[in-house]
């Protein structure tokens, strides 16, 4: 009993002394400072992630109402994506579509840059396309009748490439 009473003398001297309220109301102002920065955080998050204003002021209310709680319950339901990475991917689609769009083709010896109307590559002579019998259109691979005058394709000649040469033998090598 002496003991207890020790203990629970030491409690009543503490809380009954001047350092207690200090150290409650320091606690207790560090917990609002704290509260208060994460209303911060999430204000700041939710504008880089949402557009809608509304919606921002509604994720600020839910990250500090509940307190400490509702930063959690905002960070489940937050878009996952910041608004700038959105964009970012949106114009980079929009530039690949235009790439592929304005795709310039490529003699498949040569690599040198050729019209899709050519029959022949202008740098090295290899043959690219078939032409029609009757109207001379340039006609693509797999096509079994001609487009432009309705001409049937008799039969579909392979693209000629020009020869291979032999590898030169060096004179000193013997």
């Amino acid at each position: 009993m002496v003991l207890a009473e020790g203990f629970f003398g030491v409690l009543h001297d503490f809380f009954g002394s001047g350092g207690w309220p200090i150290i409650r109301n320091l606690s207790i102002f560090l917990l609002v400072v704290f509260w208060l920065a994460i209303g911060y955080w999430v204000y700041k998050d939710a504008r880089r992630r949402i557009e809608d204003p509304w919606l921002v002021a509604m994720a600020m209310v839910l990250g500090l109402v509940p307190p400490f709680v509702g930063v959690f319950i905002y960070m489940l339901f937050r878009p996952p994506e910041y608004l700038e990475d959105v964009r970012e991917r949106e114009l980079e689609i929009k530039a690949m579509e235009e790439r592929l769009s304005h795709r310039r083709q490529h003699c498949p010896v040569c690599r040198a840059e050729i019209d899709e109307n050519f029959l022949v590559c202008p740098v090295c002579t290899t043959r690219l396309r078939q032409s029609c019998e009757t109207c001379k259109a340039p006609l693509e691979p797999l096509w079994q009748v001609c487009p432009y005058c309705e001409t049937p394709i008799s039969t579909p000649t392979a693209l000629q490439f020009p020869p291979i040469e032999p590898p030169r033998e060096q004179a000193g090598s013997e």
